[in-house]
Order: C-alpha cells, then structure tokens, then sequence
C-alpha cells in the first residue's frame, strides 16, 4: 500500500511540475508573438517528453541526489514515510504556486520538502554541509549568471547582426483617425483598423501581435527572418529538452529506494503525467513567464532561450540541480534589461515567490511526514 501512494505521490509531483514547468521552455517563443499558445505548448510537450526519456539513461547523478542519500541517514533515506513526505509536501507547494500564477522552481519544492521532512525523521543529523554545497549554491547562483551571461550574449549577437547588414523593421501607420465601431473589421495587414473612419489624421504602430521588430537581409542565403525563427524554435525544444532531461531524475530519486518499482519504467511513467500537466494546467504560468516579465523581439528571445538551454543541460551533465525556472527567468530579465523593458514591480513577485517556496515545502513535507509518526 505504501509502495502504490507513493508511487501516486511522484507521478502527483511530476503532473504538478509539467503544469508549472513544462511552458517555460517555449516562453519566449509565445511572448514575442513567433507561435500561438497551442503551438508553442505542442514544442514544449514533445521536446519535455523526448528530454524526459533520454534522462532514463543521462541523468544517474540527479537521480541519486534527490533520493534524500546522504542528506539524511541511509536508513530514513530508504524510509517509504519520509519519501511519501517530500512527494507530497513538493507537489502540494508546486500545484499551489500554478494556481497562483507563479513560476517557482520544483527543485527548490523538492529541496525544501527534503528539508522539512528529513528534520522531523533525522533531527540533528541532517547533513546541513550538503544541504548547502550540492542543492542551495546552484540554485542561488544559475538565475545571476543567467542574467550575466544574457545581457553580453545578446550584445555580441546585435554587433553580429551589424557585420552581417542584417537590418531590423517595424511597421508604421498612417492613416484617418478611426473610430471602433462595435462590428468593426481590420482592413490592415500590419495594424488592425476598424472599417469606418471619422476626420483627421492618426499614426500609429499598430497592434503589438502583428507589429513587431522583424529581420531583413540574408545569411548564406537564407533569409534573415528566417534564421532566426529556425533558431528560435530549435532553442526553445532545446530548452524543453533540457528541463525534461533535469527534472525528471529529481522527481524519480524519491522512488530509488523502492526495490519493488522499476526505476527506468517509473521514469516513463513520470514523464507522462509531466506531459499531461503541462497540457492541462500551464495556462496561467505562460501567462506570466511570457507577458509579464518583460517585452521581447525575436532577437532578444533567442539569445534567453540559448543561454537557458546550456546553463540547464551543462548542469544536467554534472549532476548540478539547477532549476529551470530561475535560469529561464534570470534569461528572460537580462533581455528585459538590455531592452528597458523588465517589469520590476512581477519580477519582485516572483522572487517573493521563490523565497516562499522553500520554507511552504518544508512545513507541508515536516507536517506529513509527523502525521505519519503520530499513526504508525
């Protein structure tokens, strides 16, 4: 029985991280307008899933972390009650942050339920050394140098886009002032206007969706534009690819100590109900990571989603447990940086939000995982 609701309790976790995470990756393909929300989702779920198998075989350095080994006592390490505790303590702070809106990291849920239910079971012997070297250091660090390294990687980029005479368009226009009747139809291409006109003269950038900074000139004979969609789109499935690939193992580790369950087939299983949640419930993460941080070009977008793809899959390679979450967002605020257009006021929300989630975590899993001494 305690092997079947903890089994439940991961693939809970794993449902809870595909509906807060599984968006991330194709963000800034969304929030610079390059795909609709259905298109961008169908990339992020494909490019997760493929990430999520190949982690079966990668990934034996996270998986082994996240098993509590070492951070508490092997024998309350291998305890069915404390790993139970973590899964759920993890997911409930995971599925609350969705509901919300915020994007909170799932490494750091499951750092945090670690911590809270390894003090209960382990008291004074929870190894506070590792504890600080292998999960918070990383974790403290990736969304800085995600913003370190966005902010001269785009520079570098724009400079290249000069040597190459590659030039950047927008659309203006010019026109009779209109008036929105209530069945009004755009007559424009590039900004929307009502069918009906009243007197004088209106100049305008038109709607945002449609005009939007673009790339002209050609590239070994491709054209401009569409290097850099091709890109973009291939960057965004890396990203995708590469937080399937380091958060699948994480969520896996709570069910190493479970002999009764295959590990590899477990995974799959995993990367199922990760899928299924980002399909269900990302809406309102999407929502945030992509509109609300900060406004992107093409451009801008690319280089966030390069710079996340490897910082997360070098981490992925060393068995770092970095969160996908704070690199792409520490990305997407260094392009919002360069461009002037960060929204302080959301990025202090979500960094209130990543403070909370460790503590909820650890009162959720510490509170289970008591719960569960006081019956047996």
């Amino acid at each position: 029985m305690l092997v079947a609701t903890l089994l439940l309790g991961a693939v809970f976790l794993a449902f809870a991280n595909g509906a807060n995470d599984n968006f991330k990756g194709v963000a800034t393909l969304y929030g610079s307008n390059a795909a609709s929300y259905n298109s961008a989702l169908a990339i992020a779920t494909a490019a997760t899933m493929a990430g999520s198998v190949t982690s079966v075989f990668l990934a034996e350095e996270l998986i082994k972390a996240f098993s509590g080994k070492g951070l508490v006592p092997a024998a309350v390490a291998a305890s069915q009650s404390f790993l139970l505790s973590v899964a759920f303590g993890a997911a409930f702070t995971v599925m609350l942050a969705t509901r919300l809106g915020f994007p909170i990291s799932t490494t750091h849920a499951l750092t945090g339920a670690l911590v809270g239910s390894g003090f209960i079971a382990a008291g004074d012997t929870l190894n506070l050394v590792q504890l600080g070297t292998v999960f918070f250091l990383p974790l403290l660090v990736s969304p800085a140098l995600a913003v370190v390294v966005t902010m001269p990687f785009y520079a570098l980029a724009s400079r290249g886009v000069e040597f190459l005479r590659i030039e950047r368009e927008s659309c203006v226009c010019i026109g009779p002032r209109q008036f929105v009747p209530t069945s009004a139809v755009p007559i424009s291409g590039c900004c929307d206007a009502p069918a009906i006109a009243s007197a004088g003269i209106e100049i305008s950038s038109g709607n945002r969706s449609k005009c939007v900074t673009k790339y002209r000139g050609h590239v070994l004979g491709i054209t401009a534009q569409g290097l850099v969609d091709s890109l973009h789109y291939g960057s965004a499935a890396a990203v995708s690819f590469a937080r399937g690939l380091n958060d699948t193992p994480k969520i896996a580790g709570l069910l190493l100590m479970v002999q009764a369950l295959d590990i590899k087939l477990s995974m799959i299983a995993l990367a199922a109900a990760m899928a299924l949640g980002g399909l269900v419930a990302a809406r309102r993460v999407a929502e945030t990571m992509s509109k609300k941080i900060s406004t992107m070009n093409d451009g801008q977008a690319l280089s966030a989603n390069l710079v996340t793809a490897a910082l997360v899959i070098g981490a992925s390679r060393y068995g770092l447990p970095v969160s996908t979450t704070h690199v792409s967002v520490g990305a997407i605020s260094g392009a919002g940086i360069v461009n002037g257009t960060l929204q302080g006021s959301v990025l202090a929300s979500i960094l209130l939000s990543w403070v909370l989630t460790l503590p909820l975590a650890a009162v959720a899993a510490g509170l289970l995982m008591w719960f569960q001494n006081q019956i047996v």
